[in-house]
């Protein structure tokens, strides 16, 4: 019996899955797509926190995240279905060759049954959109927050006073002006000084600890995220300031 390689051909048992593997690679281009809506939708609803736009609309960005959210989980799981099939193909050879599309849906449903809301804390962007809208809140001293933490009536003032202990890169000692967060202890850095940290400690073939006094932490490049709240807070901040010395 022939192997199988080239052209597609059900009478002959030869099976190609160049063309399926490509649109596959098309497929996962709207991942990028996806990963765009999500930043700009986090970056809105950041801005009405700024702003104090009315809550429903903020709570508008909040269901585009959720539905974005929901499409990644979606696309992940019918890429996976679609390369398992070809997978079980590939490794069964079979003389007859199966129905590929009745193939890919039994398996893409077996994944969309084990969904539930726990699977939106996989997702990094929709992760990183509830923090950094919690945190900015709070750098605002917003109501809301207030109520939730039990400190309603503390004076906003000194919420932000407090806060800007926060605006202080632990390496440089100056207030940051990118701060970065890393997603293992959570502690914030100025960008340009932790990764020239963590790249002189790899040089010399060493984990970079986070700087952070207390931290026993290790910081990599990877675990880096740009804390989005945090820079707003502190351009924020010295917006006010400025006016009031003017």
């Amino acid at each position: 019996m022939p192997g199988r390689s080239g052209s597609t051909s059900g009478s002959t048992g030869f099976i190609s899955f160049s063309g399926v593997e490509s649109a596959l690679s098309s497929l996962k281009n709207f991942q990028s797509y996806i990963s765009s809506g999500m930043e700009t939708a986090s970056n809105v609803a950041l801005d009405l926190v700024e702003t104090q736009t009315e809550v429903s609309s903020e709570y508008s960005m909040d269901k585009a995240m959720v539905e974005f959210a929901i499409m990644d989980r979606e696309l992940n799981h019918y890429v996976k279905a679609v390369q398992s099939a070809i997978n079980h193909v590939k490794e069964e050879r079979p003389e007859k060759i199966p129905d590929l599309k009745l193939l890919v849906q039994k398996k893409f449903l077996a994944l969309q049954d084990k969904n539930s809301d726990a699977d939106f804390q996989n997702n990094e962007k929709f992760v990183q959109f509830k923090q950094q809208l919690r945190e900015l809140k709070k750098q605002y001293g917003l109501q809301a927050d207030r109520e939730a933490d039990g400190t309603e009536g503390v004076d906003e003032d000194m919420i932000v006073t407090q806060s800007q202990t926060n605006f202080i890169c632990p390496i440089t000692q100056m207030e940051m002006k990118k701060p970065v967060k890393s997603k293992v202890c959570g502690h914030t850095y100025e960008e340009e000084a932790i990764v020239r940290m963590i790249e002189s400690k790899h040089r010399r073939k060493k984990k970079a600890c986070c700087p952070k006094i207390g931290c026993s932490h290790t910081v990599k490049m990877s675990d880096l995220i740009l804390d989005e709240a945090l820079r707003r807070a502190i351009e924020n901040h010295n917006k006010k300031k400025q006016r009031h010395s003017e």
